[in-house]
């Protein structure tokens, strides 16, 4: 290690404060065998606290979700608190977990939070610590129904499996937004020194200070998501059947229990997915978002028990992504669009049919992500209520729920196209408990009109406009080469110029979020928040369409989204798709340009997408993407 005295420091100062004996035998070993590469892998970089909260592969070192970094993070988080929060020694936080666990660094969920938990109770602060695994809406829930100041999700949700994560909520039950995340991130850099008694996770089953919530929310949330339950009569006679898998997740008993609460028969579970499995034996990358290759057992299952639709949550049941068995014989998965379509018209024809009072509609809002599709707003726009679009990321749409709903207006539904919903205005974050069941209610009411949930999406797109859209993804794993993509499109025509066409298809409009640069606007200002240090420009073109192209918050990955809408009427399916593709094949010739910058394509091969590299310099903002 010669030549690398900071290295050399970083490592001595790890192991004085590391009393984990896995991730110090790590250090140790590769000071032993001067390794300065993994010793740069594992120090070079501190995980960056985001609005996102953390999120790594688990290890040693300050690059690493471990024990230590844990306590470092919690220790920030509760100086944090205890600066914005006079009551906190009163009002105290919740933690969940959920199933991930790491051999070879002793690194588990479970564990990190009863680290989490003791270090606010070192320091007299309250803790509602599940005794058992969870699903990521339930901290929000418990946020707001216990009146909290804070929470904290363990988990990495879709993730690799040698992943995990740190989420943080504020009191709103919203996920955290800036200036709190450099106020959190700040702290946690003057509170590095493990505070005596911080490994001694023991102490607090004995502490008058730990609470165990599990009980009282599991019967509150499923009371409260009874709410939305609208024909409990069609559920008990329903004939129509469900497939479920949690992906080795914690998903199972949660949507069992839900299917109860709304008197549906319970889905047949994929028993090879619904146990908790912190390897994912089953699946290349535990993403339902992912469509088909995730949902070979659910298909076979579903053909044997002679079920129509298959119900798939991510391991921390945040998500849910739907399939239904076509007459053809053949399984269509809806994309996150088409389901946000499907549940924005139920959400609000259920609320229409509650509500004859026609003034009652001014108060009311749903909303989305600004990637996602804009049939929302074309439902909104004919039936009369309001329509807001947000960044990305539920961490936006949460917190403006709260924001209308304190001042008396009624969010009814809220969704982002990567298959995250927000059905239920008790949680303000994306739930895929409250969501699948809400989806298998809809499909019921449909079968007793002999409807397909296929058969609805067209008929809401016949109503409201037909809106195609197309999403995908390159992989890049050099920032420098994705900066100078954007680069080079902010000067496409020399230098402060966007491009006015892209192949046959003339740009009419542009917004770059990173800039704060919008055409459309008056003063040429963005209306929605920006941020330098993330690339997000949107295009319009002329023949209606829109594509937006955007970095990923924590993998090495150049998305896009694009969409063409043509007004109700238009049901020329075929020509609007061609017209799509070939707005995307001249997307990625002409502004990709995946050959010239050695982008690589998504592929099945190329599901299981590795974080960034510690050491890299990343070109985006931590928390952009949602865990």
């Amino acid at each position: 290690m010669a030549g690398d005295a900071a290295l050399r420091r970083a490592a001595e100062q790890w192991l004085q404060w590391d009393k984990n004996p896995k991730t110090s035998a790590i250090v140790k070993q590769l000071v032993a065998e001067g390794n300065v590469e993994e010793l740069q892998k594992c120090f070079g970089l501190r995980m960056e606290f985001g609005t996102a909260g953390l999120r790594a592969a688990m290890g040693a070192g300050i690059s690493h979700m471990n024990d230590l970094t844990i306590i470092q993070t919690t220790q920030g988080f509760c100086r944090y608190l205890e600066k914005n929060f006079s009551d906190l020694k009163k009002r105290g936080v919740v933690i969940g977990f959920d199933a991930r666990a790491h051999l070879s660094s002793g690194g588990s969920s479970k564990r990190f939070a009863r680290l989490a938990a003791n270090t606010f109770i070192s320091q007299g602060v309250p803790v509602y610590l599940f005794s058992d695994i969870t699903p990521t809406p339930f901290v929000p829930y418990t946020v707001t129904h216990l009146k909290l100041c804070a929470g904290i999700m363990v988990t990495a949700s879709h993730n690799p499996k040698q992943d995990n994560g740190y989420k943080v909520y504020w009191e709103n039950g919203a996920q955290i937004i800036s200036p709190h995340d450099k106020g959190i991130s700040q702290a946690i850099e003057e509170n590095q020194e493990p505070w005596p008694q911080a490994w001694d996770d023991k102490l607090i089953d004995s502490s008058v200070l730990l609470h165990d919530p599990y009980a009282t929310v599991n019967k509150e949330y499923f009371k409260d998501i009874q709410k939305q339950c609208f024909h409990r009569n069609i559920n008990k006679e329903t004939n129509l059947k469900f497939v479920h898998t949690s992906v080795h997740g914690v998903g199972h008993k949660f949507v069992q229990l839900a299917f109860k609460a709304f008197d549906l028969t319970p889905p047949f579970a994929v028993p090879e997915q619904k146990d908790p499995d912190p390897e994912f034996p089953t699946v290349k990358y535990p993403n339902p978002e992912e469509g088909k290759g995730v949902l070979t057992l659910s298909f076979a299952l579903a053909e044997k028990d002679g079920a129509k639709i298959v119900l798939a949550n991510d391991p921390d049941a945040d998500r849910l992504a739907v399939a239904e068995k076509q007459e053809s014989g053949e399984w269509k998965v809806f994309s996150g669009n088409e389901l946000g379509a499907l549940l924005g018209w139920w959400i609000f024809t259920c609320w229409k049919n509650q509500n004859r009072d026609a003034c009652a509609i001014k108060d009311v809002y749903m909303l989305s992500s600004t990637v996602s599709s804009k049939i929302l707003r074309a439902i909104a726009l004919k039936e009369g209520f309001h329509f807001e679009e947000t960044l990305t990321g539920f961490k936006w749409m949460g917190n403006r729920a709260k924001q209308l709903m304190d001042q008396g207006k009624a969010v009814l539904f809220a969704f982002e196209e990567a298959i995250g919903y927000m059905c239920c205005p008790a949680v303000l974050d994306k739930d895929g408990v409250s969501a699948a069941v809400i989806t298998a209610e809809m499909a019921s009411f449909l079968a007793t009109r002999n409807m397909s949930l296929s058969q609805q999406l067209k008929a809401v797109y016949d109503e409201y406009g037909l809106h195609i859209t197309k999403a995908s993804y390159f992989i890049c794993h050099d920032p420098k080469v994705i900066q100078q993509l954007f680069d080079n499109l902010r000067n496409y025509d020399g230098e402060n110029t966007y491009p006015k066409s892209c192949g046959r298809f003339k740009v009419s409009g542009i917004r770059d979020l990173t800039t704060g640069y919008d055409s459309s606007q008056p003063d040429q200002k963005a209306i929605l928040p920006t941020s330098k240090s993330s690339q997000m420009i949107t295009f319009t073109f002329a023949n209606g369409g829109v594509a937006t192209m955007r970095t990923s918050g924590t993998e090495p990955k150049i998305k896009y989204y694009s969409e063409l809408c043509a007004p109700p009427g238009n049901s020329d399916v075929e020509q609007l798709k061609k017209e799509l593709d070939e707005l995307v094949n001249a997307l990625e010739k002409h502004f990709f340009q995946p050959e010239k910058n050695n982008l690589q394509r998504k592929t099945e091969n190329a599901i299981c997408i590795q974080p960034w590299p510690e050491s890299a310099s990343k070109p985006y903002e931590t928390g952009r993407t949602e865990l």
